[in-house]
């Protein structure tokens, strides 16, 4: 059996797209504006861009719109775009202790050089759904920034940056040292222009991970957490804040600031390992675009979990997790199974028709 035939298919596909977008708007007195999904929808435009692996707020934002709020699809297309640009240059290495902070918080000690910085967040909230947003208008949301800033008390300037957290540890010596190494920037491995090669170096491990689908990295993480691996997590110190970007200028080689980028940081303390005759503190670190805590610890547990020199789990076994974690690979896989697949389907029904009739005529003459 072959493949059915397509006379009116282009139509079909053209009819479903129409359908699509007609979902996506039908009931809307006025479209969504991309400034609009961009700031009020900061979590969702900040996960397409860490797993579309571009930091292009507005055209993440685009992506969402587009997509109506899939987050693999917003990905695949951010992803998509950003092959289509030209690569003019690299940035000089970035130092995240020059984050201009927006949140910093450690659940390893209460008392932190700089303080804990609560910042935005919703960690100690109910999860309560709030009914007054059904009539949000811009009346209210003018009355609630007059609130918000009405109780606002300024105690003195922020400081340029925070010392981090895991030094005082590291000053110690309670803080292994075999992974915790930075490959020199002429060494950087690039996931997008050579082929993973196992054991990976730890810039591929990063960049894997910095690109991957949230959730599938948090299940990973979870399952290492709750006992298939050995990594118990206490956050030695959260950031989110904006990080500095400078380059080199293409004709001068002078470094210059080119902008800065809100980014996501994990530094994670697990179990006690020994390194030589010494017992210390195993670390792991996770980053990513955006904010984007659950990605970043989830990050930072799996680089602990891969350290593992003989790994029992999938979440320990290098080669697994940096395969599984990329969403739109793994959504490209599940969803190619929607396309037609009529003749090696036709032939596994044919074989286990056969399978049966043998099976038949071996009971009709008592074999």
């Amino acid at each position: 059996m072959g493949y059915v035939a397509v006379s009116g298919g282009r139509e079909s596909i053209d009819n479903a797209e129409n359908f699509f977008n007609f979902r996506r708007i039908k009931g809307s007195k006025a479209t969504i504006e991309i400034e609009k999904i961009r700031n009020e929808f900061h979590f969702l435009v900040d996960r397409v861009m860490g797993e579309g692996s571009l930091y292009a707020p507005d055209l993440a934002a685009l992506a969402v719109k587009q997509s109506a709020g899939d987050t693999f699809e917003a990905a695949f297309m951010l992803r998509s775009y950003r092959t289509t640009l030209p690569r003019l240059g690299y940035s000089q290495v970035s130092k995240t202790g020059d984050m201009r902070i927006i949140r910093r918080i450690s659940s390893a000690f209460k008392e932190i050089p700089g303080g804990q910085l609560l910042g935005p967040t919703a960690d100690y909230s109910l999860r309560l759904l709030d009914f007054a947003l059904f009539d949000e208008d811009e009346e209210c949301v003018k009355d609630m920034i007059r609130e918000i800033f009405k109780n606002v008390k300024t105690e003195g300037e922020m400081p340029d940056n925070f010392p981090k957290v895991v030094e005082m540890l590291r000053r110690e010596n309670l803080i292994v040292t075999e992974f915790d190494t930075t490959e020199k920037e002429n060494e950087c491995f690039d996931i997008t222009r050579e082929s993973l090669e196992f054991p990976a170096r730890r810039s591929a491990v990063m960049q894997t991970m910095a690109r991957g689908e949230t959730g599938g990295m948090l299940a990973l993480a979870y399952s290492n957490m709750r006992g298939y691996g050995s990594s118990h997590p206490t956050i030695g110190e959260l950031r989110v804040g904006y990080m500095p970007v400078y380059v080199n200028h293409p004709y001068n080689r002078t470094p210059y600031y080119a902008g800065e980028l809100l980014v996501t940081e994990a530094e994670i303390i697990s179990e006690i390992v020994s390194e030589g005759d010494s017992p210390k503190f195993a670390l792991g670190y996770g980053l990513c675009f955006g904010h984007n805590e659950t990605k970043a610890i989830s990050m930072a547990t799996l680089d602990r979990a891969m350290q593992t020199k003989s790994p029992k789990y999938p979440s320990e076994d290098q080669e697994f997790v940096m395969y599984h974690i990329d969403g739109i690979e793994s959504m490209g896989f599940a969803n190619h199974f929607k396309l037609p697949h009529y003749v090696t389907f036709q032939s596994s029904l044919d074989r286990l028709r056969n399978m049966k009739e043998r099976r038949q005529g071996e009971e009709d003459n008592g074999i």
